[in-house]
């Protein structure tokens, strides 16, 4: 089971770098768009690559937010319930999850093949769509495993309570 959680961290750290890169990304494009702006040489398709990045920044924050806790959590009711019932709905919860991104990252895998196939590009800078959908949906495959980490250690869990 160590293997695992390191393999999920491993793969976790990997997008966080990716998604720091891609805010570092969006400051620098659009500080020099500003100041070449200023001079009336403002960067071509300068709104179009902060979108491409803040797409990356958020898919990749997903894995990292989720295994930190760092999402907003309803869990007045669920808190007051016994520990074994607490167990039980968060496993439920951790399965259907699960299930739920991992179903999202097929199809945008699907999607993402048949972007590539028609030859899908953006509108100014022409750089093909695909590349994007592949990235969230490996992203969101690995918040799947995040989450099936997670599930894994709550039926655990339960099995002890």
């Amino acid at each position: 089971m160590d293997w695992w959680l390191k393999l999920v961290d491993q793969l976790v750290g990997v997008l966080k770098r990716l998604g720091g890169a891609a805010l570092v990304g969006m400051m620098v494009v659009t500080c020099v768009d500003v100041i070449f702006r200023y001079f009336g040489r403002p960067i071509f398709g300068a709104v179009e690559i902060v979108s491409f990045m803040a797409t990356i920044l958020l898919a990749c924050a997903m894995p990292l937010t989720d295994r930190e806790k760092g999402h907003v959590g309803v869990d007045l009711f669920v808190r007051r319930l016994p520990p074994r019932a607490q167990h039980l709905v968060d496993s439920v919860t951790g399965a259907l999850s699960t299930f739920l991104f991992a179903l999202v990252a097929w199809q945008m895998f699907l999607y993402a093949r048949a972007m590539k196939a028609s030859g899908e590009v953006s509108m100014s800078l022409e750089f093909p769509s695909y590349l994007l959908v592949y990235v969230v949906a490996v992203a969101f495959a690995v918040l799947s495993l995040v989450i099936l980490s997670e599930l894994i250690q709550n039926l655990g869990k339960l099995r002890r309570s």
